[in-house]
């Protein structure tokens, strides 16, 4: 356990509970006193949190390497997981090999089966009365849609679950915990890539085992990493999205009431949500010295690029700390920028729209009893442990 942090300008900590609870007052008042602010943990790092400055160091690859993506320990954040942590000009044929299969026409095939699995979750909850809507319902629908787009055993969804749970939530308290939970989950993908050597499939795992770069077969360290990717990025991302929006919902009756009178807003309260609580701080690593807004960034330094600061700076969003259903313009930054925007997006916004139609049609006045009292996970994906709900009035 680490030290609480005294002082978030020189001291700042993502894994630090305050943080999880509450980032956005922290760096709201980042930005106006110290935009550029300086931690002597995790060998030295910075957290960045303008919409211009985290465009500037998304943007500049040369600068700012994706090599490591967190901002943890040196030496604990090694891994690599295509194109994810590919830069230039590798990057390019890394993500070519992924970018057909997560196509908007590729993803709206995954439209019926995944409404059919969002009803059976509800058809499992009560009618009247309190249930967990995070543990029930949120993290159970990326685990499908992962399942489908790899052609992974349904059965299987718990296990990995539990190990996505580990790697992302438990990884900064117990390093042990994330490092066995990778090790499982590499040594559970490595087979189904092998297996799938030759086949003709459609699904990703064996387009990823089969693919070429340059006329050679992926290497087994790259394709088990883009897999690897594919189900650490692709659930725990989307079900801290989907929980927020339910307890967002749930603790504001006004919002909830008009989508449940206007359902053909919901695609729109998707990006204001995504926008406003945007889950995801992404790292990188300064390839070389370099001078960045007036800060002397050492080669091999940090940096955190917190996306939900960029969406609630005001110089780039029209009342940018109001939750605003029916936002019009919607330019969010919670996807990235640039060449490492986010893959899965499509999917993503699939997941949540669904997700939100069904839950939203089912239980129209639902609330959240006490949601000040929920807990939020730290670190670089923020979203709720629980969502205790209580359902009144379900629709018949």
């Amino acid at each position: 356990m680490t030290d609480p942090v005294q002082d978030w300008w020189s001291d700042w900590d993502h894994a630090d509970p305050a943080w999880a609870q509450d980032p956005f007052s922290i760096t709201a008042t980042l930005r106006d006193t110290c935009p550029v602010a300086r931690t002597e943990r995790y060998g030295g790092a910075w957290l960045v949190t303008t919409h211009d400055l985290i465009s500037a160091v998304v943007l500049d690859h040369e600068a700012f390497s994706s090599r490591e993506t967190g901002v943890r320990p040196p030496g604990t954040n090694t891994k690599k997981s295509p194109p994810i942590t590919s830069d230039p000009p590798d990057h390019g044929e890394h993500r070519r090999v992924l970018l057909p299969s997560f196509a908007p026409r590729s993803i709206a095939g995954l439209e019926d089966e995944l409404r059919r699995y969002c009803k059976s979750l509800i058809a499992a909850l009560p009618s009247n009365g309190r249930f967990d809507a995070a543990g029930r319902f949120a993290q159970h629908i990326p685990t499908q849609a992962v399942a489908m787009l790899l052609d992974l055993p349904p059965a299987d969804a718990a296990t990995f679950r539990g190990w996505v749970r580990a790697i992302m939530v438990q990884g900064h308290a117990d390093p042990q915990a994330r490092d066995d939970a990778t090790a499982a989950l590499q040594q559970y993908l490595r087979p189904l890539l092998e297996d799938r050597r030759g086949g003709d499939g459609t699904d990703v795992l064996t387009i990823v085992a089969n693919r070429q770069i340059d006329g050679e077969p992926l290497s087994d360290e790259m394709a088990v990493g883009m897999a690897y990717l594919l189900v650490v990025a692709g659930i725990d991302t989307t079900w801290s999205a989907l929980g927020t929006a339910l307890w967002h919902l749930g603790s504001h009756p006004a919002d909830l009431a008009r989508l449940a009178a206007e359902p053909e807003l919901i695609p729109g309260a998707v990006e204001e949500v995504l926008r406003f609580y945007a889950p995801v701080a992404v790292g990188r690593i300064a390839a070389n010295d370099v001078d960045f807004a007036g800060c002397p960034i050492r080669a091999g330094e940090r940096l955190l690029v917190p996306f939900v600061s960029a969406n609630r700076d005001p110089s780039a969003f029209d009342r940018a700390d109001e939750f605003v259903i029916d936002r019009a313009a919607n330019r969010h930054t919670t996807f990235g920028l640039g060449i490492h925007r986010c893959l899965g997006s499509n999917l993503a916004r699939l997941e949540l729209r669904v997700a939100l139609e069904e839950f939203i049609g089912a239980f129209p006045t639902f609330r959240v009893p006490n949601p000040e009292e929920v807990e939020w996970t730290p670190g670089h994906v923020r979203g709720p442990v629980a969502v205790p709900v209580e359902a009144t009035g379900a629709a018949q």
